[in-house]
């Protein structure tokens, strides 16, 4: 099945300051433009989630990380190059971004996305690349509640409340699992907060 036309609606309604359920590499996400600040305040408002948490973004490769970063972590570009699993890195020092998309220290989680044996990564990264954006990357359920593992699982309240619905064949390899975090320091500090 041909992802194109579904990207170009997805990309449509995402400039156009839309909110969108779609698949990751890892989990089915709400996601919205990273930068449009209504935007994300539209994804807390359907999580019913404290603005006070942060949110994890989606990259499509360093560059775009770099866009937004003021400055990476020279250990960072390592872990990308190395990395077999699905891995948000927080970055400090984030910029460009809508204020709501940045935890209060400034920093920001950014993931990009893994290609590789699966057909959803690859769908999303592709999504994300045509953005031009950093897409926001929430799991798609309500704040509190169970992750959904698959399209099945996520409630009809969600679905109802974005704008745009990836068809379900194009979620076929999101594991239903979450990404190991890993926090860099600029003094090459390392802290791992999801194994």
């Amino acid at each position: 099945m041909d992802s194109t036309p579904i990207i170009q609606e997805a990309v449509k309604v995402l400039r156009e300051g839309g909110v969108i359920l779609y698949p990751t590499d890892t989990v089915w996400g709400i996601g919205c433009d990273a930068t449009n600040e209504k935007a994300v305040a539209r994804v807390f408002e359907i999580k019913r989630r404290s603005e006070a948490k942060s949110l994890v973004l989606l990259a499509c490769d360093l560059d775009m990380v770099a866009k937004h970063i003021k400055e990476i972590p020279s250990i960072a570009i390592d872990l990308v190059e190395v990395n077999d699993a699905p891995m948000t890195i927080i970055y400090p020092g984030a910029q460009y971004l809508a204020p709501n998309a940045v935890a209060e220290d400034g920093s920001v989680g950014i993931r990009i996305p893994l290609v590789e044996d699966n057909p959803a990564g690859a769908f999303c990264k592709e999504l994300v690349y045509r953005l031009r954006r950093p897409l926001v990357s929430t799991s798609a359920n309500i704040s509190g509640e169970p992750t959904p593992a698959s399209f099945a699982e996520i409630s009809e309240e969600i679905k109802g409340a974005v704008d745009y619905v990836v068809p379900k064949p194009f979620g076929a390899g999101a594991t239903g699992r979450s990404s190991q975090i890993i926090k860099l320091g600029l003094g090459g500090e390392v802290e791992i907060l999801r194994p």
